[in-house]
């Protein structure tokens, strides 16, 4: 049986990656001709065209967008498979990548990763926070911490707890709207609508005896991170489904009280998200590690 050509695969993907056979061969410290000729042994390989070539620009063809993934999970797995197998004695150093929600990763994962800071001072930890969406592999994340019903994908995922959603008001605003007693009610309140959600403005909650309904508050205020929430739910202007994380003081203090407790979300959890490779960094188990400590897993 004849081995893959890993070494072509791998530098199809580092071509794909920096756009330029010259910036390729930067990258990875081999001359331009052997980048050159990795590609075309490769495409020689598979019978098809990986790259479409002009004087000006050089573009992935249909085949090369369907197989460029799998080259970077290539890449990927060698470069992880190496470091995994260095002496775990040797102090750990080099760069983690991580992208986190924005709120959740200031109140929750910041002072976390200032404490393993401490602890591993050789480690750089490049710290995306946003609430959209990112692509792991295309983006060269090591992790990322999703709050979320996850889909079936090739990612790994490791649970850390659940979340559950509240639906919250202030006292003033229940004192002047009103409580309401069914999701029906919901339809005549103003709420805050979440930008990212795959249905803003839609909150599908589920009663006691499993009856699905979708409610359709109306908006009064449009945000992309939930922290922009608090303030108008505060002030009695708005009602809000935020994350129990972001609710419990203000439910503790009565500054809120929560709606519809006997009705629920869909159950949502707290995962760790890595990508598809078995092998990792020492530096991103030991990270790993800290994170599953420290956010409580379950």
């Amino acid at each position: 049986m004849r081995l893959p050509d890993f070494e072509a695969w791998a530098v199809f993907a580092a071509v794909a990656d920096t756009g330029s056979f010259t910036a390729a061969a930067e990258a990875l410290s081999l001359s331009k001709a052997k980048v050159s000729k990795a590609v075309s042994r490769l495409e020689a390989e598979l019978g098809t065209v990986l790259f479409h070539r002009t004087s000006r620009r050089l573009s992935l063809s249909a085949a090369g967008r369907s197989l460029v993934d799998h080259a970077r999970r290539i890449r990927m797995d060698g470069e992880a498979a190496v470091e995994a197998a260095r002496d775990e004695a040797v102090l750990l150093s080099g760069t983690v990548r991580i992208a986190v929600p924005m709120s959740f990763g200031l109140r929750a994962v910041a002072p976390l990763v200032a404490q393993f800071m401490a602890l591993h001072p050789g480690i750089l930890i490049d710290m995306h926070l946003s609430d959209a969406r990112v692509d792991l592999v295309e983006e060269g994340f090591d992790l990322a911490l999703r709050i979320a019903v996850l889909p079936d994908s090739s990612l790994r995922a490791i649970r850390l707890r659940p979340v559950r959603m509240y639906i919250i008001a202030s006292p003033e605003y229940c004192a002047r709207h009103g409580t309401p007693q069914h999701p029906a009610d919901l339809d005549a309140h103003k709420a805050v609508h979440y930008a990212n959600s795959s249905q803003p403005g839609v909150w599908p909650l589920i009663g006691p005896d499993g009856t699905r309904v979708l409610a359709r508050p109306a908006p009064a205020l449009i945000v992309n991170n939930a922290d922009a929430a608090l303030p108008a739910v505060f002030d009695g202007q708005c009602i809000a489904a935020l994350p129990d994380f972001f609710c419990e003081d203000g439910l503790m203090t009565g500054r809120l009280v929560r709606l519809l407790p006997d009705w629920r979300f869909e159950p949502s959890t707290l995962s760790i998200v890595t990508p598809p490779s078995p092998h990792r960094p020492a530096r991103v188990e030991a990270l790993i590690a800290w994170l599953r400590k420290g956010l409580h897993a379950e």
